[in-house]
């Protein structure tokens, strides 16, 4: 508690002193965020032109929405959450699928020669990094901030603004789903 405690008054500086126009507590909000929104923007978006696109907004938003941040969460987690709510704008605005509705119909999709030779010149390490990249975006995310961010489910559900419930389910099924692509590449690999 005291380790809170001690944070809440750390950003409440930061936060007191861009308010009052010092610039390089501004870049420390940035430099103590960037990577949470890095890991956001790179787990929904796939385009790296708009990636860094999008990283200039969420930190253009909070810098002009800083005057309203009211320390009901770590500051953060309320940037990780400016970054999440930018990233979905862009995915809507863009027409893209957040959640991939097969993920919930389990894995059923044939890989072709050249991810069996992937399976076959790659570690496991790499192969799930390239199968964490193929699931849906919501799932890259979660899987990313609960196990590559260590975050707690209750901040997980802070930034996405989605019940601990559902991201707890959201993170068994993407579980559900990066295990059974991996069964498939392994009995593939045995089978052969």
């Amino acid at each position: 508690m005291n380790n809170q405690n001690e944070n809440s008054r750390t950003d409440e500086a930061l936060v007191e002193r861009v308010l009052n126009g010092d610039t390089n507590a501004f870049r420390t909000i940035m430099n103590n965020t960037e990577g949470l929104v890095a890991q956001i923007i790179f787990k929904m978006v796939a385009d790296g032109e708009d990636r860094r696109d999008l990283a200039q907004d969420v930190y253009l938003k909070v810098f002009k929405k800083l005057s309203g941040f009211r320390f009901n969460s770590k500051l953060s987690t309320w940037v990780g959450q400016i970054a999440y709510n930018t990233c979905l704008n862009y995915l809507q605005k863009k027409r893209l699928v957040l959640v991939d509705e097969n993920d919930f119909d389990g894995f059923n999709q044939l890989y072709s020669d050249e991810a069996e030779s992937l399976v076959l010149t790659k570690e496991l390490s790499q192969v799930l990094r390239i199968e964490i990249d193929k699931l849906s975006p919501l799932y890259r995310t979660l899987i990313t901030l609960y196990h590559n961010e260590d975050l707690s489910y209750s901040m997980i559900a802070q930034i996405t603004e989605l019940p601990e419930g559902t991201v707890k389910n959201y993170l068994f099924r993407a579980r559900k789903v990066l295990r059974d692509k991996l069964l498939h590449i392994y009995n593939k690999e045995v089978s052969r």
